[in-house]
């Protein structure tokens, strides 16, 4: 005897059943395009694409700035905001505290509670230093020894009124004066004429600041002296000495030249400043 096949239910015959998609040309009914389906295929297919697309979005919400427009969500930026707002107002309830305790601590001070004595006497009566003014007294020996300090002192002048008459200045050169010091029209100097080469001299103990050349005064060199004097050497033919050299007063530092775009011919164009303005050199030095 041969057994029978079992038929296969109606529901499993509907979903297996094969069927055939095809896509005609309207006007000439040529095949464009035939798929094979059963109603399982179509299912599967379309439940793994609405998973996909229920994922996707899902990610698109919780991930990105979508979320913002969708009703119920709170933008980031008002996050961002609101978090913000609470540290200031942290912080201003921290002043407000402090501010509160200063104003409570004041407050008896400036309605009148606390008189000025109770104020300065804060510590107690037990804890202040007791001063033996008669300890403090001076001794014999010292009334003495500040008598001899204050007569040592009582006529001696100042280190600066005694630096200021130690102080000789020196002619940097001897001859006749073709221009004068002359402060209202800028002129903050002496020309004196002598001929080309003839050797300037330091006027006094200093130190060389400046030594170079510049396109106005050409050869120029600048020495710094004691009680902020300065004196300034220009329109020379030659330099001896260089920037940072100490020289001795009546030491040649340069030579008499005609050097500069504002000389008019060979002479020394001396300047002498004290305290940062300029005066007059005959007032200190004979140049005849």
């Amino acid at each position: 005897m041969t057994k029978k096949k079992k038929k296969p239910s109606k529901l499993k015959q509907k979903l297996t059943d094969k069927y055939r998609l095809v896509v005609l040309n309207e006007d000439t009914f040529q095949e464009r395009f035939s798929l094979k389906l059963s109603r399982l295929n179509v299912f599967v297919v379309g439940g793994v694409f609405s998973i996909f697309i229920i994922t996707l979005t899902v990610f698109l919400i919780a991930f990105t700035s979508l979320k913002e427009y969708i009703p119920g969500y709170s933008s980031t930026q008002l996050k961002k905001k609101a978090t913000q707002l609470t540290y200031e107002a942290d912080s201003l309830k921290m002043k407000i505290a402090v501010l509160e305790k200063f104003t409570k601590a004041i407050r008896p001070v400036l309605t009148g509670e606390i008189e000025p004595e109770a104020i300065d006497s804060i510590r107690n009566e037990s804890k202040k230093v007791v001063v033996d003014y008669k300890k403090l007294s001076a001794t014999e020996l010292d009334l003495q020894f500040r008598e001899e300090i204050e007569n040592k002192d009582r006529y001696a002048l100042s280190a600066g009124s005694a630096d200021k008459a130690k102080i000789i200045f020196f002619a940097p050169i001897t001859g006749n004066i073709s221009q004068s010091f002359n402060a209202a029209n800028k002129h903050f100097a002496i020309d004196i004429v002598a001929k080309t080469g003839t050797p300037v001299k330091a006027v006094a103990d200093g130190t060389v600041i400046l030594s170079g050349w510049t396109a106005e005064t050409g050869y120029t060199i600048t020495i710094q002296h004691s009680n902020n004097f300065v004196s300034v050497y220009k329109h020379n033919g030659e330099l001896l000495k260089q920037q940072g050299d100490f020289v001795k007063s009546g030491e040649v530092i340069a030579g008499v030249g005609s050097t500069g775009e504002l000389t008019t011919g060979p002479h020394l164009h001396f300047e002498l400043w004290n305290n940062g303005y300029p005066t007059n050199p005959t007032n200190y030095i004979d140049f005849q």
